[in-house]
């Protein structure tokens, strides 16, 4: 682990160390998954360079990563002309901890017939910084801006998120992998419970998207749902300063802490 103005130091191909920026909500002694997705979705536009857009992006969290080295791997499951997928593994250790699959559609014009998105977010530009550090610890809690337009409230919140940190040191990130470098912290803006006394970690985050989002604003207009029997669900209306650019959903596992 390195103290830095990144959340990621790339020390080989396709190796990267996290820096103290990247420090976990659950334990401040693993990695937050937020920033390794975007690294993820970086790591698919420098291994599978593509003319086209991305459309979706599933990751599956196959378990916890801790504050060291660590390996990412690409690959192209489906090339083609007008969609691809591409495929980016996390391994830490031996043992894959986070699987991202990405979908990349050809771009064509449809100006003609867009529509259906809804409203804008009212701007973050002259909204307080609220205080979610009061909530949580770990290193990328402490490094995030959140601004919030309505709540929080159990289980809802419309927010804005930014960052001031870079995701890997001295490298040119698209604005979509930054982007989604910071769509996982919705989980952890609209809590329905104390993480105290209840935890509700996400296994997976899917983002579809059906335009691609600008600048350094995330918006979220997040609802959390917990079931009777363990299971939980946040849904996220994504935004940029536009407007609408797509969904988010996560699946929660939710129990009670001794």
């Amino acid at each position: 682990m390195t103290a830095a103005d990144s959340y990621f130091v790339r020390t080989g191909d396709t190796t990267f160390l996290p820096t103290v920026h990247t420090g976990g909500a659950w334990n401040t002694a693993e990695q937050h998954i937020s920033p390794l997705i975007g690294l993820l979705a970086h790591a698919v536009d420098r291994g599978a360079p593509s003319d086209k857009v991305v459309s979706r992006v599933s990751v599956d969290i196959l378990g916890v990563i801790g504050m060291a080295e660590f390996e990412v791997a690409v690959r192209v499951l489906r090339p083609g002309r007008t969609v691809e997928l591409v495929e980016a593994t996390a391994s830490a250790a031996g043992r894959s901890v986070a699987v991202a699959r990405v979908w990349r559609l050809s771009t064509s014009d449809t100006a003609a017939v867009a529509g259906g998105a809804g409203p804008a977010l009212p701007p973050p530009h002259d909204l307080p910084p609220h205080p979610i550090t009061e909530l949580w610890p770990g290193g990328y809690i402490e490094g995030v801006d959140l601004r919030v337009v309505s709540g929080p409230e159990p289980g809802r919140v419309v927010a804005w998120l930014r960052t001031p940190t870079a995701l890997v040191r001295g490298e040119r990130v698209s604005p979509v992998a930054r982007f989604l470098g910071l769509v996982d912290t919705a989980n952890g803006i609209a809590v329905r419970e104390h993480p105290a006394k209840w935890a509700f970690p996400n296994l997976d985050l899917t983002v579809h998207l059906f335009r691609q989002p600008e600048g350094e604003w995330v918006g979220f207009d997040t609802s959390v749902v917990f079931g009777a029997t363990g299971q939980g669900l946040t849904s996220t209306t994504l935004h940029d300063l536009r407007g609408p650019v797509g969904r988010a959903e996560q699946v929660l596992t939710v129990r009670p802490l001794a």
